[in-house]
């Protein structure tokens, strides 16, 4: 695509119509670009935008679906791996955390919710140390100075 004789990557187009009224009763508008017609989402599809799922009325919901998605994902990776303990730990951080970090300064996340994503997280730690998911969590949970291995919980990151 060229564009001010750049070269450029197509990549998506952003319009979002703010006026109620006029978004309920004017159809989508027919957008082309080298006579491709672009895909057009229904304001109550969620889409990706600024690394954050959500739709164009605002709703933010499916970033919560995401970002446990995303630590289920690590967390299986890690469950039959190759890796130190320390370093499937550091995995799952990266990947499986890191989806959790900036979210909740954008969406109000449930204590229930907060209590499943911690369940996940549990279970990711205890797979990097290659122990059932069935054992007891306080040795995962409980802080390295009273002998636990302080897997990170939903509400530290808070």
């Amino acid at each position: 695509m060229e564009w001010h004789g750049d070269q450029r990557k197509k990549t998506f187009l952003l319009v979002i119509v703010k006026d109620r009224k006029r978004r309920e009763s004017t159809p989508a508008p027919d957008l082309r670009i080298n006579g491709e017609r672009l895909k057009t989402l229904d304001i109550s599809d969620a889409c990706r935008y600024l690394g954050y799922w959500g739709t164009g009325n605002s709703d933010m919901s499916a970033t919560r679906e995401v970002v446990r998605e995303k630590a289920r994902v690590v967390r299986d990776l890690i469950k039959s791996h190759p890796l130190t303990p320390k370093f499937s730990a550091e995995l799952f951080a990266q990947k499986g955390i890191g989806a959790f970090w900036f979210s909740p300064a954008l969406i109000e996340w449930s204590q229930s919710e907060l209590e499943g994503l911690q369940k996940i997280w549990v279970q990711a730690c205890k797979n990097a140390w290659h122990v059932p998911w069935s054992s007891a969590n306080s040795l995962y949970t409980f802080p390295t100075a009273e002998g636990g291995h302080e897997c990170p919980l939903p509400s530290g990151v808070l």
